[in-house]
Protein backbone atom coordinates (compact mmCIF):
# COMPACT_ATOMS: atom_id res chain seq x y z
CA UNK A 1 0.00 0.00 0.00
CA UNK A 2 1.00 3.34 -0.64
CA UNK A 3 1.31 5.73 2.19
CA UNK A 4 0.22 9.03 2.25
CA UNK A 5 1.56 12.41 4.16
CA UNK A 6 -0.77 11.63 7.21
CA UNK A 7 0.73 7.93 7.49
CA UNK A 8 3.98 8.94 7.74
CA UNK A 9 2.95 11.69 10.19
CA UNK A 10 1.23 8.99 12.09
CA UNK A 11 3.91 6.77 12.04
CA UNK A 12 6.71 9.40 13.15
CA UNK A 13 4.43 10.55 16.48
CA UNK A 14 4.05 6.37 16.81
CA UNK A 15 7.98 6.36 17.01
CA UNK A 16 7.89 9.23 19.42
CA UNK A 17 5.15 7.31 21.84
CA UNK A 18 7.25 4.47 22.02
CA UNK A 19 10.38 5.75 21.72
CA UNK A 20 8.98 7.70 25.33
CA UNK A 21 8.07 4.54 26.36
CA UNK A 22 11.57 3.63 27.27
CA UNK A 23 12.24 7.35 28.72
CA UNK A 24 9.29 7.13 31.27
CA UNK A 25 10.19 3.63 31.99
CA UNK A 26 13.65 4.66 33.02
CA UNK A 27 11.51 7.73 35.27
CA UNK A 28 9.51 5.22 36.93
CA UNK A 29 11.53 2.18 37.66
CA UNK A 30 13.97 4.88 39.76
CA UNK A 31 11.27 4.86 42.49
CA UNK A 32 9.11 2.18 41.53
CA UNK A 33 9.64 -2.39 41.38
CA UNK A 34 9.10 -3.47 37.85
CA UNK A 35 6.54 -5.29 38.08
CA UNK A 36 4.52 -2.60 39.62
CA UNK A 37 4.90 -0.64 36.90
CA UNK A 38 3.65 -3.42 33.96
CA UNK A 39 0.81 -3.59 36.49
CA UNK A 40 0.18 0.02 36.28
CA UNK A 41 0.62 -0.04 32.44
CA UNK A 42 -1.41 -2.45 31.70
CA UNK A 43 -4.19 -1.77 33.88
CA UNK A 44 -4.79 1.56 33.14
CA UNK A 45 -4.44 1.19 29.00
CA UNK A 46 -6.63 -1.58 29.42
CA UNK A 47 -9.15 0.78 31.63
CA UNK A 48 -8.73 3.13 28.81
CA UNK A 49 -9.40 0.56 25.75
CA UNK A 50 -12.25 -1.13 27.46
CA UNK A 51 -13.76 2.62 27.81
CA UNK A 52 -13.25 3.02 24.24
CA UNK A 53 -14.98 0.49 23.52
CA UNK A 54 -18.44 0.51 25.18
CA UNK A 55 -18.26 4.14 24.51
CA UNK A 56 -18.83 3.34 20.51
CA UNK A 57 -21.42 1.19 21.95
CA UNK A 58 -20.22 -1.98 20.99
CA UNK A 59 -18.80 -5.36 23.05
CA UNK A 60 -15.16 -7.31 23.97
CA UNK A 61 -15.99 -10.89 22.62
CA UNK A 62 -15.58 -12.98 25.10
CA UNK A 63 -16.22 -16.73 24.02
CA UNK A 64 -13.65 -19.09 25.33
CA UNK A 65 -11.67 -19.20 21.54
CA UNK A 66 -11.21 -15.33 22.57
CA UNK A 67 -10.58 -15.69 25.79
CA UNK A 68 -7.54 -18.43 25.15
CA UNK A 69 -6.20 -15.88 22.49
CA UNK A 70 -6.34 -13.09 24.69
CA UNK A 71 -4.17 -14.75 27.78
CA UNK A 72 -1.91 -16.44 25.15
CA UNK A 73 -0.91 -12.67 24.22
CA UNK A 74 -1.58 -11.13 26.93
CA UNK A 75 1.83 -13.18 28.49
CA UNK A 76 3.76 -13.39 25.15
CA UNK A 77 2.89 -9.55 24.34
CA UNK A 78 2.83 -7.89 27.35
CA UNK A 79 3.57 -9.76 30.68
CA UNK A 80 6.80 -11.56 29.75
CA UNK A 81 8.37 -8.30 27.72
CA UNK A 82 6.98 -5.73 29.52
CA UNK A 83 8.83 -7.08 32.89
CA UNK A 84 12.06 -8.00 31.52
CA UNK A 85 12.52 -4.77 29.97
CA UNK A 86 11.55 -2.87 33.05
CA UNK A 87 13.62 -5.01 34.70
CA UNK A 88 16.35 -4.40 32.63
CA UNK A 89 16.48 -0.96 32.84
CA UNK A 90 16.87 -0.80 36.65
CA UNK A 91 20.37 -1.45 35.03
CA UNK A 92 20.95 -0.07 31.18
CA UNK A 93 19.69 3.00 29.60
CA UNK A 94 16.48 3.19 27.76
CA UNK A 95 18.43 3.99 24.85
CA UNK A 96 20.35 0.91 25.14
CA UNK A 97 17.06 -1.12 25.82
CA UNK A 98 15.47 0.52 22.74
CA UNK A 99 17.97 -0.84 20.36
CA UNK A 100 17.99 -4.25 21.64
CA UNK A 101 13.98 -3.89 21.13
CA UNK A 102 14.70 -3.62 17.69
CA UNK A 103 16.03 -6.87 16.74
CA UNK A 104 11.95 -8.22 17.70
CA UNK A 105 11.66 -8.74 14.08
CA UNK A 106 14.72 -10.73 13.36
CA UNK A 107 13.58 -12.89 16.04
CA UNK A 108 9.98 -12.93 14.51
CA UNK A 109 11.42 -14.17 11.38
CA UNK A 110 13.15 -17.50 12.77
CA UNK A 111 10.22 -17.96 15.06
CA UNK A 112 7.59 -18.07 11.87
CA UNK A 113 10.05 -20.11 9.93
CA UNK A 114 10.29 -22.79 12.38
CA UNK A 115 6.11 -22.45 12.75
CA UNK A 116 4.52 -21.31 10.09
CA UNK A 117 4.70 -23.03 6.44
CA UNK A 118 4.24 -19.81 5.06
CA UNK A 119 6.74 -17.83 6.27
CA UNK A 120 9.89 -19.47 5.39
CA UNK A 121 13.28 -17.84 4.93
CA UNK A 122 14.13 -16.56 1.93
CA UNK A 123 17.76 -15.18 1.37
CA UNK A 124 16.87 -11.34 2.18
CA UNK A 125 15.60 -12.42 5.41
CA UNK A 126 18.28 -14.78 6.07
CA UNK A 127 20.82 -11.96 4.96
CA UNK A 128 19.07 -9.56 7.15
CA UNK A 129 18.91 -11.77 10.32
CA UNK A 130 22.71 -12.27 10.13
CA UNK A 131 23.39 -8.80 10.07
CA UNK A 132 20.93 -8.49 12.88
CA UNK A 133 22.83 -11.33 15.29
CA UNK A 134 26.32 -9.55 14.20
CA UNK A 135 24.83 -5.88 15.65
CA UNK A 136 23.73 -7.90 18.71
CA UNK A 137 27.16 -9.85 19.19
CA UNK A 138 29.20 -6.08 18.88
CA UNK A 139 26.24 -4.84 21.35
CA UNK A 140 26.92 -7.36 24.27
CA UNK A 141 30.30 -8.73 23.12
CA UNK A 142 32.73 -6.49 25.10
CA UNK A 143 30.35 -6.81 28.29
CA UNK A 144 30.16 -10.63 27.97
CA UNK A 145 33.97 -10.83 27.66
CA UNK A 146 34.86 -8.94 30.33
CA UNK A 147 32.45 -10.69 32.83
CA UNK A 148 29.19 -11.59 33.63
CA UNK A 149 27.24 -7.89 35.11
CA UNK A 150 24.39 -6.94 36.05
CA UNK A 151 24.50 -5.01 32.77
CA UNK A 152 24.85 -7.70 30.79
CA UNK A 153 22.20 -9.62 32.49
CA UNK A 154 19.66 -6.44 31.56
CA UNK A 155 20.89 -6.71 27.76
CA UNK A 156 20.18 -10.24 28.14
CA UNK A 157 16.84 -9.37 29.16
CA UNK A 158 15.90 -7.01 26.96
CA UNK A 159 17.13 -10.27 24.03
CA UNK A 160 14.52 -12.01 26.21
CA UNK A 161 11.85 -9.54 26.00
CA UNK A 162 12.32 -9.27 22.20
CA UNK A 163 12.33 -13.08 21.14
CA UNK A 164 8.60 -13.07 23.28
CA UNK A 165 7.54 -10.41 21.06
CA UNK A 166 8.52 -12.79 18.17
CA UNK A 167 6.57 -15.61 19.41
CA UNK A 168 3.57 -12.78 19.89
CA UNK A 169 4.05 -11.57 16.07
CA UNK A 170 2.84 -15.30 15.12
CA UNK A 171 0.53 -16.12 17.57
CA UNK A 172 -1.43 -12.91 16.99
CA UNK A 173 -2.19 -14.14 13.88
CA UNK A 174 -5.11 -16.22 15.80
CA UNK A 175 -6.82 -12.87 16.50
CA UNK A 176 -7.99 -12.03 12.56
CA UNK A 177 -8.44 -15.97 12.31
CA UNK A 178 -11.21 -15.95 15.21
CA UNK A 179 -12.48 -12.57 13.54
CA UNK A 180 -11.14 -10.68 16.34
CA UNK A 181 -10.22 -7.01 15.81
CA UNK A 182 -7.10 -5.13 16.64
CA UNK A 183 -8.38 -2.93 18.80
CA UNK A 184 -10.41 -5.39 20.72
CA UNK A 185 -7.36 -8.21 20.67
CA UNK A 186 -5.44 -5.37 22.17
CA UNK A 187 -7.64 -4.62 24.71
CA UNK A 188 -8.09 -8.13 25.49
CA UNK A 189 -4.64 -9.05 25.79
CA UNK A 190 -4.34 -5.97 28.29
CA UNK A 191 -6.98 -7.21 30.35
CA UNK A 192 -5.76 -10.79 30.59
CA UNK A 193 -2.34 -9.31 31.55
CA UNK A 194 -3.78 -7.20 34.25
CA UNK A 195 -5.19 -10.19 35.68
CA UNK A 196 -1.74 -12.36 35.67
CA UNK A 197 0.24 -9.51 36.63
CA UNK A 198 -1.38 -8.55 39.51
CA UNK A 199 -0.98 -11.12 42.13
CA UNK A 200 2.69 -11.44 41.24
CA UNK A 201 2.78 -7.78 41.85
CA UNK A 202 0.69 -8.00 45.31
CA UNK A 203 2.93 -10.58 46.63
CA UNK A 204 6.53 -9.46 45.12
CA UNK A 205 5.97 -5.85 45.40
CA UNK A 206 3.80 -5.06 48.19
CA UNK A 207 2.70 -1.62 46.35
CA UNK A 208 0.83 -0.38 49.85
CA UNK A 209 4.23 -0.88 51.59
CA UNK A 210 6.04 1.34 49.13
CA UNK A 211 6.68 4.84 49.68
CA UNK A 212 4.69 7.15 47.63
CA UNK A 213 6.26 7.97 44.46
CA UNK A 214 7.27 11.53 43.32
CA UNK A 215 5.30 13.54 40.88
CA UNK A 216 6.73 12.94 37.68
CA UNK A 217 7.20 9.01 38.54
CA UNK A 218 3.44 9.00 38.70
CA UNK A 219 2.86 11.18 35.29
CA UNK A 220 5.38 8.98 33.97
CA UNK A 221 3.15 6.00 34.68
CA UNK A 222 0.24 7.61 33.31
CA UNK A 223 1.78 8.84 30.34
CA UNK A 224 3.37 4.87 29.64
CA UNK A 225 0.09 3.73 30.13
CA UNK A 226 -2.65 6.32 28.35
CA UNK A 227 -0.04 7.82 25.49
CA UNK A 228 2.39 4.68 25.28
CA UNK A 229 0.51 1.88 25.52
CA UNK A 230 -3.60 3.26 24.69
CA UNK A 231 -3.00 5.68 21.97
CA UNK A 232 -0.33 3.79 21.00
CA UNK A 233 -2.30 0.75 20.20
CA UNK A 234 -4.91 2.96 18.77
CA UNK A 235 -2.23 4.60 16.18
CA UNK A 236 -0.79 1.68 15.00
CA UNK A 237 -3.70 -0.73 14.18
CA UNK A 238 -4.83 2.22 12.05
CA UNK A 239 -1.48 2.71 10.08
CA UNK A 240 -2.10 -1.27 9.37
CA UNK A 241 -5.65 -0.74 8.20
CA UNK A 242 -4.71 2.30 5.77
CA UNK A 243 -0.91 1.03 5.06
CA UNK A 244 -0.55 -2.27 5.55
CA UNK A 245 1.54 -4.57 8.20
CA UNK A 246 4.71 -3.96 6.28
CA UNK A 247 4.77 0.10 6.37
CA UNK A 248 3.58 0.58 10.21
CA UNK A 249 6.54 -1.77 10.92
CA UNK A 250 8.67 0.77 9.58
CA UNK A 251 8.39 2.07 13.72
CA UNK A 252 10.90 -0.12 14.31
CA UNK A 253 13.51 1.93 12.52
CA UNK A 254 12.39 5.14 14.21
CA UNK A 255 11.52 4.00 17.64
CA UNK A 256 15.37 3.43 19.23
CA UNK A 257 16.00 7.36 17.34
CA UNK A 258 13.24 8.66 19.60
CA UNK A 259 14.50 6.82 22.90
CA UNK A 260 17.88 8.21 22.46
CA UNK A 261 17.01 11.44 21.54
CA UNK A 262 14.87 12.16 24.81
CA UNK A 263 17.58 10.12 27.50
CA UNK A 264 20.27 12.05 26.12
CA UNK A 265 18.02 15.21 26.24
CA UNK A 266 16.59 14.72 29.46
CA UNK A 267 18.00 12.13 31.23
CA UNK A 268 21.60 13.10 30.33
CA UNK A 269 22.24 8.81 29.04
CA UNK A 270 25.33 8.44 26.17
CA UNK A 271 25.79 5.15 24.07
CA UNK A 272 29.15 3.79 23.56
CA UNK A 273 30.42 3.21 20.21
CA UNK A 274 29.74 -0.51 20.47
CA UNK A 275 26.22 0.46 20.68
CA UNK A 276 26.06 2.67 17.74
CA UNK A 277 27.74 0.26 15.73
CA UNK A 278 25.58 -2.45 16.71
CA UNK A 279 22.60 -0.08 16.41
CA UNK A 280 24.09 0.34 12.70
CA UNK A 281 24.21 -3.49 12.03
CA UNK A 282 20.69 -4.12 13.11
CA UNK A 283 19.99 -1.13 11.42
CA UNK A 284 20.82 -2.79 7.94
CA UNK A 285 19.52 -6.11 9.23
CA UNK A 286 16.43 -4.83 9.29
CA UNK A 287 16.70 -2.61 5.85
CA UNK A 288 17.59 -6.25 4.65
CA UNK A 289 14.88 -7.76 5.82
CA UNK A 290 12.43 -5.26 4.41
CA UNK A 291 13.93 -5.09 1.25
CA UNK A 292 12.30 -1.62 0.24
CA UNK A 293 15.59 0.38 -0.57
CA UNK A 294 17.02 -2.56 -2.97
CA UNK A 295 13.65 -2.67 -4.61
CA UNK A 296 13.41 1.37 -5.38
CA UNK A 297 17.13 1.14 -6.27
CA UNK A 298 16.13 -1.88 -8.76
CA UNK A 299 13.40 -0.18 -10.36
CA UNK A 300 16.18 3.00 -10.50
CA UNK A 301 18.37 1.22 -12.26
CA UNK A 302 15.73 -0.01 -14.42
CA UNK A 303 14.44 3.20 -15.31
CA UNK A 304 14.48 3.83 -19.34
CA UNK A 305 16.02 7.05 -18.84
CA UNK A 306 18.56 5.58 -16.51
CA UNK A 307 22.26 5.48 -17.83
CA UNK A 308 25.44 3.30 -16.69
CA UNK A 309 28.45 5.04 -16.05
Amino acid sequence: MQMTLRDWALLGFLSVLWGGSFFFVAVAVKEVPPLTVVLARVGIAAAVLYAVIRLAGERLPVRREALGAYLGMGVLNNLIPFSLFFWAQTSISGGLASILNATTPIFAILVAHFLLADERMTAGKFGGVLLGLLGVVTLIGGDALAGVSIATLGMVACLGAALSYGFASVFGRRFRRLGISSRDGACGQLLASTAMIAPIAVIADQPWALPAPSTDAVLSILALAVASTALAYVIYFRLIATSGAVNAALVTFLVPVSAILLGSAVLGERLAAQHIAGMALIAAGLLAVDGRLFRMARRRMSRPGHRRA
